[in-house]
């Protein structure tokens, strides 16, 4: 039986993040050999990942990045089971590390199969979820293309947003921070009225008149009533057209107005956890 260092043990902790004890033992059990005690820990995560496939991974860290040019940006969530290991300092960088990767990807799958320290992403999910002892895995990928993109992460890593202008101006990257923060906290269905699907504007026009109804309006009124609520409703939930936090006599579009005044929002995206 060859004779492991305690020099051998932590560079395969430091390669693999393990614990110190399971290093031990795959290097024992690979005879010394540093290869074959990665993949001995690999196949530990496999089988894992196999026993928690079914288990909810609804905690983590959810990370927004953006490219040097301000053009594109991206949301990834790695996704664990328990809050704990969503704080642990190593979980996030790795978490930071997916999300700078994933920005040269345009889905999810060519992602999960880009290379990161030798293994592609999906291998080293796998690795983990041995290591941690929880499933580990990408959940949300949204990515945005624009004039400018800017992004917004709140605190705890919980929520984050990108927010596209229509161009890079003076201002653009506070104003895209602040819209991200809108849509953060106000959680909007979608940037404006055009983006709200068929089936909600249906749902609240019901809603609508089934309150009216409550109230004994006549029938031949509900549809014009109906319509204006629906109009609140657009104020109320849609990212242009909500009152802006920071200053609520104006609405977001007029926010991004005042910056410049050719400016608009031309889209966003939000991945929230928890």
């Amino acid at each position: 039986m060859a004779k492991i260092s305690a020099a051998e043990v932590n560079k395969l902790r430091k390669a693999t993040g393990a614990g110190m004890m399971d290093c031990k033992k795959a290097l024992v059990e690979a005879d010394g050999d540093f290869d074959a005690a990665i993949e001995l820990l690999r196949k530990k995560g496999q089988k894992v990942a196999a026993k928690r496939a079914d288990r909810d991974s609804s905690e983590g860290a959810a990370i927004a990045q953006v490219n040097t040019e301000n053009t594109r940006g991206v949301i990834i969530s790695l996704n664990c089971e328990t809050d704990f290991v969503a704080k642990n300092d190593d979980f996030i960088k790795m978490a930071n590390d997916f999300a700078e990767i994933a920005l040269n990807y345009s889905s999810k799958e060519e992602f999960l199969k880009a290379e990161y320290k030798g293994i592609t992403v999906e291998e080293k999910l796998t690795e983990q979820t041995g290591v941690i002892g929880e499933k580990i895995e990408i959940g949300a990928f949204k990515t945005l293309e624009a004039p400018f993109v800017g992004s917004y992460i709140h605190a705890g890593n919980k929520i984050a947003v990108l927010t596209g202008l229509s161009k890079s101006v003076d201002g653009a990257d506070e104003a895209a921070k602040n819209v991200s923060m809108q849509a953060a906290a106000m959680n909007p269905v979608a940037l404006n009225e055009n983006g709200v699907d068929q089936e909600t504007i249906d749902k609240e026009i019901e809603i609508a008149k089934d309150t009216l109804r409550q109230e004994g309006k006549p029938e031949n009124m509900l549809d014009k009533i109906a319509q204006g609520k629906l109009q609140r409703f657009f104020k109320d939930n849609t990212l242009v057209h909500q009152a802006y936090i920071k200053e609520n006599k104006q609405s977001v579009a007029e926010y991004v107005k005042s910056v410049d005044s050719e400016l608009e929002v031309v889209a966003f995206e939000r991945v929230a956890l928890g």
